[in-house]
């Protein structure tokens, strides 16, 4: 007698499960409107398409990029009725590369998406409308990004070196000739690096590569193995043509080359030049981060007998203008490093109002030494997880006025909210136009106590 089976069989409760959009279909898709990151939404027997480089109002055949549930993900193949709003790309890469998304979109309709993003947050998280809307601040569309990570893989295989930015939804490597968002320092040397590393002896040891461009450009080269003497001679050399520093990264921080080179970035308005390395915070784009400075002091309006306080500091971006206009600015930062660079750059830039702390910003503040006293205004500028703990005790440091930086809008709003439960309101909030051609959204908001 054959041996029973003793396991379990459970026939799922929906019946027979739909089969799942495998990776790689085509499907052809009316796009009905957009979502928040600016992908088409399309619907096809029940199942919600979301779309990266299609239009609202566009016919399009669309490639499955992946897919779960009800959800499919997908980048637009080919164009079969085009919005008459649709624009051609400024770079050739756009389709493929990862790093922009909205190329093909009017830049006056980037700035529309972000806005209602961020407005349907406020909504959605915190039944939150600001007694006024700012209009964003706004750059260049292109030429603008002052820093870039390029990627590096050796493809044992085909014994070959392949150097880019990584592609849209995949770790493929694309091969860029020109990327029209860098800014013109950095242009030639994007366009010669791939050659340089390329020749090198040992090109297997090449992690990944940064170019940054401030009082100079700079090429940081992060390598897993020792470079040998001559790799060291042919990269040095390339960055001397460039008219840039050489920072090599190992184990440890990055370093330069040569130990008298530094790298910084001036707020020319304040007549401040604030000193970095490779690793540190740092705003991609000047121009905005320049108009964002002037609007944070515009908002805020630090008087000249106040003490105020600035969290999450940084470097010192907002800190050091806000020292220069103020009785006393505290600034705190979770990370000692960062804490030591900012101080010293307001040494260095000749402000002894100044004073910096290293503080875990999870934790409760009010019993720190530096919190006693409280402040007549508080200015925060908090990673994508936002500053919830720290908002708390908002009423406890004692601000009338704070002003919150964020970089996603689903925190501000979370956050907000409890701004709002301890008596502020929100006065005014903007969109900070920071990443043109993409659908990141970085916002101010300003809170009052009544």
């Amino acid at each position: 007698m054959a041996k029973k089976d003793g396991g379990l069989r459970f026939q799922p409760s929906g019946g027979s499960r739909a089969p799942q959009v495998p990776v790689g279909k085509k499907q052809k898709l009316a796009i009905e409107r957009l979502a928040n990151d600016g992908r088409g939404i399309g619907f096809v027997e029940g199942r919600t398409w979301f779309v990266s480089g299609a239009l609202a109002g566009e016919q399009i055949e669309a490639r499955v990029l992946g897919a779960h549930g009800k959800v499919v993900e997908a980048r637009t193949e080919r164009i079969l009725t085009a919005s008459a709003e649709r624009r051609s790309e400024a770079c050739a890469h756009a389709k493929v590369c990862g790093g922009c998304s909205l190329q093909h979109m009017p830049h006056a309709d980037q700035l529309a998406l972000k806005q209602r993003m961020l407005a349907e947050q406020l909504s959605r998280l915190a039944n939150l409308e600001p007694r006024e809307w700012s209009a964003p601040l706004i750059g260049s569309e292109l030429a603008y990004r002052r820093r870039a990570r390029i990627a590096v893989r050796w493809d044992n295989k085909a014994k070959r070196l392949d150097v880019g930015f990584r592609a849209a939804a995949s770790q493929d490597i694309i091969a860029i000739s020109e990327c029209p968002v860098l800014v013109q320092p950095l242009q030639p040397i994007m366009r010669a690096l791939p050659q340089v590393l390329r020749e090198l002896d040992k090109p297997q040891a090449i992690g990944h590569v940064e170019l940054f461009s401030g009082s100079s450009s700079a090429v940081l080269v992060r390598h897993t193995a020792a470079l040998s003497e001559a790799d060291l001679d042919r990269l040095q050399a390339f960055c001397t043509a460039q008219d840039a520093q050489l920072w090599l990264q190992g184990g440890a921080e990055p370093q330069p080359l040569d130990p008298q080179q530094q790298l910084s970035y001036r707020l020319g308005a304040y007549d401040l030049n604030l000193a970095y390395r490779p690793g540190d915070f740092v705003q991609v784009n000047q121009p905005v981060n320049d108009a964002m400075v002037a609007q944070a002091l515009e908002w805020l309006a630090p008087q000249a007998d106040e003490r105020v306080l600035d969290l999450f500091c940084g470097l010192g971006n907002f800190a050091l203008p806000l020292a220069q206009r103020v009785r006393e600015l505290v600034a705190v930062e979770g990370v000692q490093t960062m804490v030591e660079r900012a101080a010293l750059n307001a040494e260095r830039n000749n402000l002894r109002n100044a004073h910096f702390f290293q503080a875990d910003l999870s934790n409760p503040l009010a019993e720190a030494g530096w919190a006693q006293g409280g402040f007549a205004a508080v200015l925060l500028d908090p990673p994508r997880d936002g500053a919830l703990q720290v908002v708390k005790q908002m009423t406890a440091l004692g601000a009338k006025r704070v002003l919150y930086v964020s970089c996603n809008p689903a925190t501000l709003a979370r956050d907000s909210a409890e701004l709002l439960a301890q008596g502020y309101q929100l006065e005014r909030v903007g969109v900070l136009d920071m990443f043109p051609q993409t659908a990141h959204v970085e916002a101010m908001a300003l809170f009052v106590k009544p």
